[in-house]
Order: structure tokens, then C-alpha cells, then sequence
């Protein structure tokens, strides 16, 4: 089995299963784990949808605001967001190819897979990973191991992290329910959408103004500094917490968020914005944060108060 994945979170979810000699190329964005990088690369970005900060933004990388624009541009207009190095799947054959519809902004189409496989005459099986609620995603684990043959794998793992969230509920049951705003991006403000507002209920919190099951939605200043969060967990999407913590502490200025009770960046490309199996270390650490007296703090590196 020849495994070519178009998106990081199947990248983690094949070597999670132990199929890394199975995998035979991945995108330029697959960074998990690090041996990912090893792999050939065989989708790229074309517009850039992450930046270091404001600060970085003088020195000519894209702020907040400009990714946004950019990535609006390029839909509007109909462009392609990621590109396919179309020799080189040909030279790999890939029997199974990894693949999404959530997401524009996150991946390559499947849909754009596929006509590239007929323009290339390639017969490789292509599965498309969608998931919307936190089941979901870790009931990806099991698709991909039932594609790639290793049904019994997928199954020991899902009971792996099933255990490991409903741990998370046990140690927070009983304990007042936290209200959470979980900001997404920040200019313009998005928030956490599909299993994300369902990562804040399993952690012990009420996520304020997000829906479980469906796409993040923008929001407006004002209705952010209206909801007088206990807590704002800034957790952007393709940021590391470095990033966020960054652009994180310029937010503190807003007016609307005065009246937040805690602010705090997460590592929201490693644990909130890709749907594998470190979602459930994001319920972990998100747990953590919010009821620290009764759950262990996580690994260093996953979350910092910022106010």
C-alpha cells in the first residue's frame, strides 16, 4: 500500500496508525511529526495563510488582515489555493490518496485530486477526510485504517483517545462550567467552529457564540466584547504558540476585551485546527486552563496566560 496524504492531520493520523513506511509523500505543511518532513512533498500553498505576528508583518510577512484578504481574493476569483506537483504523484502511483472537502483554505479539494488523477490516468483510491464534530475526528482514525488495511489498528487507537476525552470529563464533572470564547483568528475575528466548540464542553467550558457541527463564523468586535467571557482562548488556525502569543498580546489592547476575565494563546495549528488525533491533547490542555485544580497541566509549549 503506496499512501500519498494532501492534508497534515492524515499525515499525523497515518503515522498515529504506524503506516509512516506506507506513506509516500505528503504537503509542504505536513510538519508532524517531524519525520513527515522526510517525505516527498507534492502540494504547496500558493497563497501564504499564516504569519508571524503583526510586528513580523513590516518585514514583509502578510499580518493577519492580509492573509484574510489575500485568500478572499483568490476565491472570489476562483483561483487554487494549493498546487499539485502532478509529476511527481505520477512517478509515486499512490494506491490510497488522503484527502478533504471542509476546507478550501486547509487543503487541496478532493475534487481537484481527482482530475488530476484522470489527466495523470491514475486509478488510486481517494478518501475523503471531512469531519465536523470532535466523533468525527477521531472517527477519521478509523477510515484511514480501514482504507489502508489495518482495521485492528484503527480500532485500539480511537479507544485510545475516546478514553483519553472522557477521562477529561470525569476529572471536570461537578466543577462550574467556565464561559469560553475561543477566537479562531483576529482580524477579521473568526471563531472556533465544527468540533472545536465541542473541544470547550469536553474541557469543562460553555463556548459563547460558536456552534458545534458547524463552520466558524465571523463576528464583530462588538459582540466579542458583549459576551464578557471568563475566559478567551486565542488559538489561531496554522499558528504555533509562539505565533500566537505574538499576535495574541496585541488583542489585549482592544476595548472589547477588557471585560474578559482570563486571556490565553494556544498552539492552534498543532492541537485545535487540524482534526487528528492531538485534538484530544487540545481537550486535554483547554481542560487545564480552565479548571487547573483539577486537571494535570500539560506539556510545555501548549498554552500561556496572557493576562
Amino acid at each position: 500500500m503506496r499512501i500519498l496524504s494532501l492534508l497534515p492531520s492524515a499525515t499525523e493520523i497515518v503515522f498515529a496508525l504506524g503506516l509512516e513506511d506506507s506513506l509516500v509523500g505528503v504537503t509542504a505543511e505536513c510538519d508532524y511529526p517531524p519525520a513527515a518532513r522526510d517525505k516527498a512533498a507534492v502540494s504547496f500553498p500558493v497563497v501564504r495563510t499564516t504569519s508571524n505576528s503583526a510586528a513580523d508583518s513590516a518585514a514583509g510577512v502578510m499580518s493577519a488582515a492580509q492573509v484574510d484578504g489575500a485568500v478572499a481574493t483568490a476565491v472570489a476569483l476562483g483561483e487554487p489555493l494549493y498546487r499539485l506537483d502532478e509529476d511527481t504523484i505520477r512517478t509515486l502511483q499512490p494506491d490510497l490518496i488522503l484527502a478533504q472537502d471542509l476546507c478550501r483554505v486547509c487543503a487541496v479539494a478532493s475534487g481537484d485530486v481527482t482530475d488530476a488523477l484522470d489527466r495523470l490516468g491514475c486509478t488510486s483510491t481517494v478518501l475523503s477526510l471531512d469531519p465536523t464534530t470532535l466523533d468525527d475526528v477521531i472517527g477519521a482514525v478509523t477510515a484511514v485504517a480501514v482504507a489502508a488495511g489495518v482495521p485492528r489498528r484503527g480500532r485500539d487507537l480511537v479507544v485510545s483517545l475516546r478514553h483519553r476525552v472522557d477521562e477529561v470529563r470525569r476529572l471536570v464533572s461537578g466543577a462550574d462550567r467556565r464561559r469560553v470564547l475561543e477566537l479562531e483568528w483576529s482580524d477579521p475575528p473568526y471563531l472556533g467552529g465544527h468540533w472545536v466548540p465541542e473541544m470547550v464542553e469536553a474541557a469543562g467550558g460553555t463556548a459563547l457564540l460558536a456552534q458545534p457541527g458547524e463552520s466558524s463564523p465571523r463576528v464583530r468586535w462588538e459582540d466579542i466584547g458583549a459576551t464578557a467571557a471568563d475566559i478567551v482562548v486565542f488559538a489561531p488556525c496554522g499558528y504555533g504558540l509562539a505565533e500566537a502569543v505574538a499576535e495574541g498580546a496585541e488583542l489585549l489592547g482592544r476595548p472589547e476585551m477588557a471585560d474578559a476575565g482570563e486571556v490565553w494563546a494556544l498552539d492552534g495549528s498543532a492541537y485545535f485546527s487540524r482534526p487528528g488525533p492531538r485534538v484530544v491533547d487540545g481537550v486535554e490542555a483547554l481542560a487545564w486552563v480552565l479548571h487547573p485544580q483539577r486537571v494535570p497541566p500539560p506539556p510545555p509549549g501548549r498554552a500561556r496566560r496572557l493576562r
